[in-house]
């Protein structure tokens, strides 16, 4: 199976949206390599140039499967496709998240609370700063530190988290046979021991730059919110921030000094609300509902799981056992469908014991 689920991203002119598509048609990925062309042109939004590029590309590609999969076993790299329990659930909401990714890491990608942060490869020494003083700050609350593993920003950012002991992966714009820059090889392996690396590109695929736009859709759909630290007006984080509020995720970012090139993105998207001002990482904490609550105060609600769902006392005993919890997160933990959650977390807002949060967390009162 795993051969078919890596060849279907092998075959040119097919994207992630066009693949989860033909998917679903024709009842999982196998039998897209068995479909006649005239069975594929009926698919709604597959013409005849993806039929075409289906059926004179999928014997290669699965020659190229093969090849991979020899790979992924030599190198002790988790191969996850979408449909997998263990595939990150916040991409499975991306309409564009991809059909395959490949993982080398410690680290679970359904962490209860993720950070992304991005920036300039040019960071200047109140760039470098800030973003160790913002990890600093977040990591009494255990959460995971996603970046691009870039010069500059993203850099800071990976090593300010191992040493301050949070998770932290590194989102590649190539395969996972090669590290880029080189010079951030060391620090990539010590993020495999506490965190680890992800890409959607297999082995042997060069760091082009059309790819780093591709790969900062990962970045921004692997989080709860992403945080932009110094940046161009045209910056790629920038780029990275743009995904994220196309994705409804939140979005924040550090002001600088009027004038300063690195900070004209920054203020610029705080300016046209594209972004929340923040100074600290007490401001994250308070926007996402991290603050640790008394529990004494959540005991109490104990007492009234008699009035409700059995879902919704489930739900409550997680949020009661983690703190402020996502939907993605009560989902996983509980194997019930989303819609069934929400429905459950809707009727404890409306009988108080709930509180919806920023970046769909969810606290309990």
């Amino acid at each position: 199976m795993l051969k078919y689920q890596i060849a279907i991203t092998l075959i040119p002119n097919i994207g992630d949206i066009s693949a989860k598509k033909l998917i679903a048609y024709c009842g999982g990925v196998e039998p897209i390599f068995k479909e006649s062309r005239k069975n594929l042109l009926k698919i709604p939004g597959i013409g005849t140039f993806m039929a075409e590029s289906v059926i004179n590309n999928r014997e290669k590609a699965l020659e190229q499967a093969e090849y991979e999969i020899k790979f992924i076993i030599k190198n002790n790299v988790n191969a996850l496709f979408f449909l997998n329990d263990d595939y990150p659930e916040r991409l499975k909401n991306c309409i564009d998240g991809p059909v395959m990714i490949y993982y080398k890491g410690n680290k679970p990608l359904n962490q209860s609370k993720i950070i992304s942060i991005v920036g300039t490869r040019r960071a200047t020494e109140y760039g470098r700063d800030i973003t160790s003083k913002i990890i600093e700050g977040l990591a009494k609350t255990g959460v995971m530190i996603v970046s691009g593993l870039a010069y500059g920003i993203d850099t800071y950012a990976h090593k300010a988290s191992l040493k301050y002991n949070l998770p932290t992966v590194g989102v590649l714009a190539h395969g996972l046979d090669r590290i880029y820059p080189a010079t951030n090889a060391i620090l990539a392996k010590k993020m495999t021991e506490n965190g680890g690396l992800i890409t959607d590109f297999i082995s042997g695929t060069n760091p082009d730059r059309e790819n780093f736009p591709k790969r900062n859709r990962i970045i921004a759909g692997l989080s709860d919110a992403t945080v932009v630290i110094e940046t161009a007006r045209r910056g790629g984080g920038l780029v990275t921030a743009d995904i994220a509020n196309s994705y409804n995720r939140d979005v924040f970012a550090v002001p600088g000094k009027i004038g300063d090139t690195f900070s004209e993105g920054c203020n610029f998207y705080i300016k046209t609300n594209r972004a929340a001002l923040i100074q600290s990482a007490e401001d994250i904490i308070y926007i996402m509902g991290w603050e640790e609550k008394n529990k004494k105060d959540k005991s109490i609600q104990k007492k009234m799981f008699v009035e409700f769902t059995e879902d919704e006392k489930l739900i409550v005993n997680i949020l009661e056992k983690n703190g402020n919890s996502s939907i993605d997160f009560i989902c996983i933990n509980l194997q019930i469908n989303t819609s069934r959650i929400a429905a459950a977390l809707l009727n404890l807002e409306f009988n108080g014991l709930v509180k919806s949060l920023p970046g769909k967390q969810y606290q309990l009162l």
